[in-house]
């Protein structure tokens, strides 16, 4: 029997990789088959991330996604290098500890831009038939907190909130061209970018709060990719505008 999850032959961008959930999907998805894309604004990041990735055909394609006017140029010179894109997964992101009384339009402006603008730009031009493949996939690394309120989250919430809505009218407008969008809402997760997040609580706090909000306890950035995976394959055919919460039972209580 075929595995429903064989990504051969397909080549896959993944923004964000250089670290975190980025990193861990592209390593996995490479080890599913895929030829990937390597995304990120650290490029001796990146060369950690390819180091770990075992197939030949990796692509390195280092870019800083806040600057959005250069992303069609970008994305259709990386075409022109790699050949059409199966799909990809925007897991480059910012995260905001900010309670509102403190909110500032420059803080504003750089969550939207990474977090949601970026995404939809890229999916603008990622719809454009010589950027992708007949039949192609985008899934969105959203959040639980796009979902749920929680407090000092009220920017990170909008721009996440804001790509969740976005991914659902995009799916239904970009179905009859082939492409399917979804989004995974991860719960907390033990990366890079959480722990240098500024949070104000302290270790000892967070880890309460993991343990008193997802029963399942902590999550890591490979249960998010798997996720990720499982949407992109075969196995993820008849989904589209759906939104799955890999957040260790965050969302049900």
């Amino acid at each position: 029997m075929a595995n429903p999850l064989d990504l051969s032959g397909q080549t896959i961008l993944v923004t964000g990789a250089s670290s975190g959930i980025g990193r861990s999907t592209a390593v996995l998805l490479s080890e599913l088959g895929a030829r990937v894309v390597l995304s990120g604004r650290n490029a001796e990041r990146l060369e950690q991330t390819a180091a770990g990735i075992t197939n030949n055909g990796h692509h390195i394609a280092g870019f800083d996604l806040s600057r959005l006017e250069e992303i069609p140029a970008w994305l259709g010179g990386l075409v022109k290098e790699v050949g059409p894109l199966s799909a990809f997964v925007h897991c480059a992101g910012l995260i905001s500890m900010l309670p509102v009384r403190y909110l500032e339009l420059k803080h504003l402006h750089e969550v939207m831009t990474v977090n949601f603008c970026a995404a939809a730009l890229l999916t603008k031009e990622f719809s454009r038939k010589q950027i992708r493949r007949p039949k192609s996939s985008i899934v969105f690394v959203a959040s639980a907190a796009g979902l749920v309120a929680a407090p000092g989250r009220a920017v990170y919430s909008a721009s996440k909130g804001a790509l969740i809505a976005f991914a659902r009218s995009a799916a239904v407008e970009l179905a009859p061209q082939g492409i399917r969008v979804n989004c995974v809402a991860p719960g907390l997760v033990q990366t890079e970018a959480h722990e240098g997040s500024g949070s104000m609580l302290t270790a000892e706090q967070i880890e309460a709060l993991v343990n008193t909000t997802q029963p399942l306890g902590w999550g890591t950035p490979l249960d998010v990719a798997h996720a990720i995976a499982f949407l992109l394959a075969d196995t993820g055919r008849w989904i589209t505008g759906s939104v799955l919460c890999v957040d260790g039972g965050y969302i049900a209580q």
